[in-house]
């Protein structure tokens, strides 16, 4: 499988649930008296980054490897994001922010071409963490032990904190984009 058609879908369709599971939050939030401007704050635990970043973050690590695996600098605007989330606490933004990242990274997502991802260069993606840590990892490696994790962490977090604050968000919910593969006739009554 080409790392394009591995990582484009698979990042679309879950920023595509992240945009709804914020639709239903802030929906929830309306519909409790709950305040929606606080939504962007809510975590899991004292340590952790809120919502906002985990929603910065998960939009910045789907589009971290489209550009990594092409061989080309991050745009200085993604790399803002990256730092507004480490910044969320000062300033979480509000809902309607948070989905225009996500809408925002869905579109350079779209904007791809079907093999954007599949080049040979670079052949080796040297990863530097601020801290200074530095990975040296083959594209295959980045893309399955660095790029789709990062995603699913901080993908997961969000769904975490909204579930821990009350939004009623399930299994169906976390994987919306599955109904479309549902055999006709397989579906329980009742």
């Amino acid at each position: 499988m080409s790392l394009t058609h591995l990582l484009v879908p698979t990042f679309t369709r879950m920023l595509t649930n992240l945009g709804q599971w914020l639709d239903k939050a802030e929906a929830h939030q309306r519909a409790t008296g709950g305040d929606v401007e606080a939504l962007m704050s809510m975590r899991l635990a004292a340590d952790m980054y809120p919502l906002a970043s985990q929603v910065r973050f998960t939009c910045f690590q789907a589009l971290e490897p489209t550009y990594r695996l092409r061989g080309l600098a991050i745009p200085e605007h993604w790399l803002g994001v990256r730092q507004d989330g480490w910044e969320a606490n000062e300033r979480p933004g509000s809902p309607d922010d948070a989905r225009g990242c996500v809408a925002e990274a869905l579109a350079v997502l779209g904007d791809l071409q079907p093999t954007a991802l599949d080049g040979e260069s670079p052949s080796a993606i040297a990863l530097d963490l601020p801290n200074g840590i530095v990975f040296d990892l083959t594209r295959e490696q980045y893309a399955r032990d660095w790029a789709l994790p990062q995603f699913y962490f901080h993908c997961v977090t969000a769904y975490a904190i909204l579930r821990h604050h009350g939004i009623e968000l399930g299994k169906a919910d976390y994987v919306a984009h599955m109904l479309a593969f549902i055999r006709p006739g397989s579906m329980p009554q009742g």
